[in-house]
């Protein structure tokens, strides 16, 4: 199992790195509203505790 977590991590950054620029991520936020961009904010940092803490194990 731990043979692959690297890989699998690796491959989650590079495609957060190519999906997401973050000049469209702010300006979709502040199209949307300043509530929107903050609960989409904290709904984002909770799913990625989620996927770090299920790594860790």
């Amino acid at each position: 199992m731990n043979t692959y977590r690297f890989p699998l991590t690796a491959a989650l950054l590079v495609f957060l790195t190519f999906s997401l620029s973050s000049c469209d991520a702010i300006g979709t936020i502040f199209k949307a509203g300043a509530w929107t961009g903050l609960i989409g904010v904290f709904l984002l940092v909770v799913l990625l505790w989620f996927i770090v803490r299920k790594m860790r194990g």
